[in-house]
C-alpha cells in the first residue's frame, strides 16, 4: 500500500536544497516529515515503513540526498520512474533497468502504470493512531491539498471548499443581516454549527454572529467562520464526513474539518490576483505572501499574510412598487431601488504564524496564531416612501394609509399639520405635502415628513467590522516506553461591530442621524487539554494505539450596546407622553442593542475521552471511542463511537461506523435578544427574537434549551480499481433529535405586546411577530458520497481525474406544537419545513480534470447543482419557488516561465449559466432565487502572477 504527503515531486525538485530537521522515529513518520519539509510528494509502502526505524537528520540537503542518507542499510530504497516521480519501494522490488523508450506507448504505459503515484494524502483526523490516508481510513475522509489550481480564483477558503467537497454547501446571503458578513456552511445537509472546525488539530472558536436570517436551514445557528482562514497559510484540509462527537466533542455531528498550517522551512510563495465578473462588476484584487524559515538548532517559523478587496455585484431588476412610483411621476427612485448580489468587501486582511522549536530529543514547543480584520457591507430592503409603515405612513390596518407627519411643537399646539391620505398618486405633488416641504412656510417649519429627506424612499446599507483571532501554544513529544504527549492551551476571539447607513431612527424626527453604530457581539473561548497516546504491543498485526485525554473549555458571549441614537425612543414614537405620532423606534432595519438587552454570559465545560485503534489483523481494523463531557449550564453528556474496516481482497475493503453525538446550545442562543426587519405576509415588518427564558417566549411556548442528540450510521466500500485509481462509496444516516433553531415568526397579540412593554421594550408596539430559540424538531438525513480518483498518462500529458457525487435527503420527522392559536399549528410553517428539507439540492456533483505537459497545466471542472426549493424572501407568503438544476464549467491555465515564476488565467462558470429566473422577481427585485446553489453572479474571470520557492 502507498501513502503520500503534499505536492507532486519531479526530477526538477530533487535538485533543490531544503533544510531538514527530523528526530529519530519510524520510517512512515519520517517520510511524511521529509515530504512536508521539501514541499513534495513521496510514495512509500506504508505497512513496511511502520516497521522500519530511521535515524534523525539535521541540515541542508537535496531531496535525493536526504533520502539516501536516511534509507541506507534499510529495507527501503529510492526509485525514480521515467516521469521523474520519486517513490520509496522495498529494496528487492526495484525494477531492473530497461530501455522503455524503445517500447510502444501502450506497452510503456502498462509497464509503468504500477509505479505512478497513488492519490492519497496523510491525515491523523478520524483516528489518533499513526497517520493514514483517505483510502485506509475506517470512515469517510477527504484530504485536500491547497496547491491545486482551483483554490486559485476562489475569493476565500469557504468558496474553495464548497467547490471541492460536494456535500458542503454555502448559499449566497443577500439582505440577510449578519449572515451576509459570516456566511453559514452546511455539511451533509445540516446547519453550520453541526460541523466542528479544527486548526492543526485544535478546536476553533465559533463566530460571534448568530444567523437570525439564515435561509431556513441555519436560522439561529452559531457556527465557526471558515472564511477568515488565509488560503496562503494552509497546507491541506482534512474533511471527516462522519459523526465524531465521541472523539472531538460537541458540534461534530455532521463531521469535522481540520486545517493544517504550512510548516516547511525555507519555502515561500507570492500571488497577485485581479478578477472581475463578466457583467462588469465585482472587481477584485488580492495579494498573498507566505514565507518559512528554519532555525539553526532545528525548528521552523512560517508566516503568511493576505489582503483582498472586492466590489459588490448586482443581479437585480426594478421592483414593481418602485416602478409604479416612477410611473406616477416620482423621479427620485433609484434604478434598481434595491441591490441583490454579493456584498462589498472594503478590506480583508489576514495573518497567520506557525512555529515549532525542539526542546530536547523527541520533544518540541509549538505555537500558532491567526488574525483577521475585515470590513464589508451590503443592502437591506427598499423602504417605499408611500407604504413603509412607521417611517413614511401610519400603521393602519383597517383604514386608508396616511402620511406620517411629525408636529414639531406638539399635537394640538400652534400650527396644525395637515392630514394626507395616500392612494396610488404621487404624494410629492400633493398640495398639502408641498406646504410641508416648503421651509419658508409656517406649516413647513412646524411639520416634518421623512419624504422631505428621502423623496424616493431609501435602502439602508448594513455592514460590519469583523475581528477574529486565535492563539495556541503547547509542548508535545515522546515520554518514552511508547508514550506520546501533547499539552496545549489556546484562546479564540470573534468580534463584530455593526454599522448601518442611509437610514433613520424615525421616532427622532428631523433630529435623527442617518448613520448609526447599533452595537455588536463577541465570542471568547479558552481551551486547555492534555492528550496522551500509547502504542501497546498486543500481539496483533500492528500495535494497538490507545489515546486518552482531558479537556477544559470556557465560552463567553457578549452583546454590546449600540449608540443611544440607534435605539432611543424619540419624541415622535407611538404613545409617547399620551400622543400618537406613530413613528417606529430605532435605526430602521437594524435597531441598536439597548442597555437592557446587552450583557455577557459565560459557561464552562470539562471532558474526558478514551480512543482506541485496534489493528486486529492485516485485514481488520477496529476503532472505539467514548467521551464524557460536563457543561456548567445543562449537565453531563456521554457519547460513543465504533468503527471497523475489513480489507476482504487486496484491492477492496468495507468500512462502517456507528456513533452517538450531541451539540450543546451555545451561550448566545440561550441569552441573545435581536430585532430584525424582514418580509412577512403584509410586507416588511419588525420581528423580535427572544431567548427561551424571556417571559414572552415562555408565554408563546418556550422552555429551557437542551442539547441536540444524534445517532450516526455509515457504511462504505473502498476499492483500488487499478494501482492508479481509487473509488469510495459511502452511505450515511443521521438521526438528529431536539434540533436547536428559531421558530417561525409567531404573530404577537395585545397581551404579549403589553408584556414586552412592561419589560422595557418601549418600541414593542411596532413589532408584528416574535421568534424564540427552542428544540423545535427532529430530522432524519440520509445520503451517499461517491468519489472516484484516477491518474493516467496520455502521450506526454499526465492526467489527474477526480469525480465526486453527493446525494442528501433530509426529512423533518417531528415538529413542536404551537399553543398560540395562530393559523399554523406548529412552531414551523410549511415553508420553513420545506426549506429545511429541500433548500439544499438533493444532488451535487463535480468532475475535475488536471492535465500537465511541460510548463503547461490545464484544469477543468464541471459542476452540477440539482433542483431546489426556495421560500422567496423567507416570508411564508406563498412565494414558493421550484427551481431546476444547472451545470457550470470552470477552467484554469497555468504556465511556468521558470521553476519559481508563473502565471494563471482562469474563469469560473465559463458559459455564464444562471439559475432559473425568479417568478417573483418584481416583488423585491431579485432576478434569481437568492439561495441558488452555485451563486447568482455568473461568470468570473481572473489572472494571477504566482511565485513559489
Amino acid at each position: 500500500m502507498h501513502a503520500q504527503s503534499t505536492e507532486h515531486a519531479n526530477s526538477q525538485l530533487t535538485a533543490q536544497r531544503y533544510h531538514f530537521s527530523i528526530h529519530p522515529q519510524t520510517a512512515d513518520k519520517t517520510l511524511i516529515e521529509v515530504a512536508t519539509q521539501a514541499k513534495t510528494t513521496l510514495l512509500f509502502p506504508f505497512e513496511l515503513a511502520q516497521q522500519v526505524a530511521l535515524p534523525g537528520v539535521e541540515g541542508v540537503y537535496t531531496l535525493e540526498e536526504v533520502l539516501q542518507h536516511l534509507l541506507v542499510n534499510t529495507p527501503l530504497a529510492i526509485n525514480t520512474d521515467e516521469n521523474g516521480f520519486l517513490t520509496i519501494v522495498q529494496r528487492q522490488a526495484l525494477p531492473p533497468p530497461s530501455n522503455n523508450d524503445e517500447l510502444p506507448d501502450a506497452v510503456r504505459l502498462a509497464a509503468t502504470e504500477e509505479t505512478l503515484p497513488q492519490f492519497e494524502r496523510i491525515s491523523v483526523l478520524g483516528t489518533r493512531a499513526s497517520a493514514r490516508g483517505a483510502y485506509d481510513s475506517a470512515v469517510p475522509l477527504d484530504i485536500i491539498a491547497l496547491d491545486q489550481p482551483f483554490f486559485q480564483g476562489s475569493q476565500n477558503m469557504l468558496d474553495a471548499l464548497t467547490q471541492t467537497v460536494p456535500s458542503l454547501n454555502v448559499n449566497a446571503q443577500t439582505t440577510n443581516d449578519a449572515a451576509m458578513l459570516v456566511r453559514p456552511a452546511n455539511l451533509r445537509g445540516l446547519a453550520s454549527d453541526h460541523t466542528l472546525t479544527l486548526l492543526n488539530g485544535k478546536r476553533r472558536h465559533r463566530s460571534a454572529v448568530i444567523t437570525f436570517l439564515g435561509g431556513g436551514l441555519s436560522d439561529g445557528a452559531q457556527g465557526p467562520d471558515i472564511s477568515v482562514l488565509p488560503v496562503s497559510a494552509i497546507e491541506q484540509v482534512e474533511v471527516l464526513r462522519d459523526g465524531a462527537a465521541a472523539q472531538y466533542g460537541s458540534d461534530a455531528i455532521a463531521g469535522v474539518m481540520n486545517f493544517k498550517l504550512k510548516s516547511a522551512p525555507e519555502s515561500g510563495s507570492f500571488t497577485l490576483t485581479i478578477g472581475q465578473h463578466s457583467a462588469g462588476d465585482g472587481e477584485m484584487i488580492g495579494v498573498q505572501y507566505s514565507q518559512g524559515m528554519g532555525f539553526e538548532g532545528g525548528g521552523f517559523l512560517h508566516i503568511s499574510t493576505e489582503f483582498q478587496q472586492q466590489q459588490p455585484t448586482s443581479r437585480s431588476v426594478q421592483r414593481s412598487d418602485a416602478q409604479s412610483l416612477i410611473e406616477a411621476g416620482n423621479s427620485f427612485i433609484a434604478n434598481p431601488a434595491q441591490q441583490w448580489g454579493s456584498a462589498d468587501m472594503d478590506s480583508d486582511l489576514k495573518l497567520a504564524v506557525n512555529t515549532a522549536v525542539p526542546l530536547s530529543n523527541g520533544t518540541e514547543w509549538y505555537s500558532f496564531a491567526l488574525g483577521t480584520l475585515r470590513e464589508m457591507e451590503g443592502e437591506f430592503y427598499f423602504r417605499n416612501p408611500q407604504t413603509r409603515q412607521g417611517v413614511f405612513v401610519t400603521d393602519n390596518t383597517t383604514g386608508p394609509r396616511q402620511l406620517l407627519i411629525a408636529d414639531l411643537d406638539g399635537l394640538g399646539q400652534g400650527i396644525a399639520c395637515p392630514v394626507i391620505t395616500l392612494g396610488n398618486e404621487n404624494v410629492l405633488t400633493n398640495p398639502a405635502f408641498l406646504q410641508i416641504n416648503d421651509p419658508s412656510s409656517d406649516v413647513g417649519r412646524n411639520c416634518f415628513a421623512f419624504n422631505e429627506w428621502f423623496p424616493g424612499g431609501f435602502t439602508p446599507r448594513f455592514g460590519g467590522k469583523v475581528k477574529d483571532g486565535s492563539w495556541y501554544t503547547g509542548v508535545r513529544g515522546d515520554l518514552g516506553n511508547d508514550w506520546f504527549f501533547d499539552v496545549s492551551a489556546g484562546v479564540g476571539y470573534s468580534g463584530i461591530q455593526y454599522y448601518i447607513d442611509n437610514t433613520v431612527n424615525p421616532s427622532l424626527g428631523p433630529d435623527s442621524p442617518t448613520s448609526f453604530n447599533p452595537g455588536g457581539a463577541a465570542q471568547l473561548e479558552k481551551n486547555a487539554s492534555v492528550d496522551l497516546v500509547k502504542e501497546v504491543d498486543a500481539q496483533m498485526f500492528q500495535p494497538v494505539t490507545l489515546a486518552m485525554g482531558i479537556e477544559w473549555r470556557s465560552e463567553l458571549y457578549k452583546q454590546v450596546k449600540g449608540e443611544e441614537a440607534s435605539y432611543v425612543v424619540g419624541p415622535f414614537a407611538q404613545n409617547v407622553t399620551g400622543v400618537h405620532s406613530g413613528f417606529s423606534v430605532g435605526a430602521n432595519g437594524f435597531p441598536g442593542y439597548r442597555p437592557e438587552t446587552s450583557g455577557q454570559w459565560q459557561r464552562s465545560n470539562r471532558a474526558v475521552y478514551v480512543d482506541a485503534s485496534i489493528p486486529f489483523s492485516a485485514e481488520w481494523l477496529f476503532g472505539a471511542a467514548i467521551r464524557a463531557e460536563d457543561f456548567s449550564d445543562f449537565g453531563t453528556h456521554l457519547d460513543g463511537k465504533f468503527s471497523a474496516r475489513w480489507q476482504f481482497t487486496s484491492s477492496m475493503a468495507l468500512r462502517s461506523s456507528v456513533s452517538t453525538g450531541y451539540k450543546a446550545p451555545t451561550v448566545g442562543q440561550s441569552n441573545i435578544i435581536n430585532i430584525s426587519t424582514k418580509f412577512g405576509l403584509n410586507g416588511l415588518e419588525d420581528q423580535v427574537t427572544l431567548p427561551p427564558s424571556n417571559p414572552v417566549a415562555k408565554q408563546l411556548g418556550a422552555s429551557a434549551l437542551a442539547p441536540e442528540e444524534s445517532t450516526n450510521i455509515s457504511v462504505g466500500l473502498v476499492a483500488k480499481v487499478k494501482s492508479v485509481a481509487q473509488l469510495t462509496l459511502d452511505f450515511y444516516q443521521i438521526r438528529l433529535s431536539d434540533r436547536i433553531s428559531t421558530t417561525s415568526a409567531i404573530p404577537l397579540s395585545e397581551d404579549t405586546i403589553d408584556l414586552l412593554l412592561a419589560q422595557g421594550f418601549k418600541e414593542a408596539e411596532t413589532y408584528r411577530s416574535a421568534k424564540y430559540f427552542t428544540n423545535d424538531f427532529d430530522t432524519l438525513t440520509r445520503g451517499m458520497d461517491l468519489i472516484f480518483h484516477w491518474r493516467f498518462a496520455s502521450g506526454d500529458w499526465q492526467n489527474d481525474l477526480l469525480a465526486s457525487v453527493n446525494w442528501t435527503d433530509t426529512q423533518v420527522t417531528r415538529v413542536t406544537l404551537n399553543d398560540t392559536g395562530a393559523s399554523e399549528d406548529t412552531n414551523l410553517t410549511r415553508q420553513r419545513i420545506r426549506m429545511l428539507e429541500d433548500n439544499l439540492p438533493a444532488w451535487r456533483a463535480n468532475v475535475t480534470l488536471n492535465q500537465q505537459f511541460g510548463p503547461n497545466e490545464l484544469s477543468w471542472r464541471l459542476n452540477y447543482y440539482g433542483s431546489f426549493y426556495e421560500d422567496h424572501l423567507d416570508a411564508a407568503a406563498g412565494l414558493d419557488i421550484e427551481s431546476g438544476g444547472r451545470f457550470t464549467l470552470d477552467a484554469r491555465w497555468q504556465y511556468a516561465f521558470t521553476p519559481v515564476w508563473g502565471v494563471t488565467f482562469g474563469v469560473n462558470n465559463l458559459f455564464n449559466t444562471q439559475p432559473d429566473i425568479n417568478p417573483y422577481q418584481f416583488v423585491a427585485g431579485a432576478k434569481y432565487p437568492s439561495t441558488s446553489p452555485g451563486g447568482i453572479d455568473g461568470s468570473y474571470y481572473f489572472a494571477a502572477i504566482n511565485a513559489k520557492w
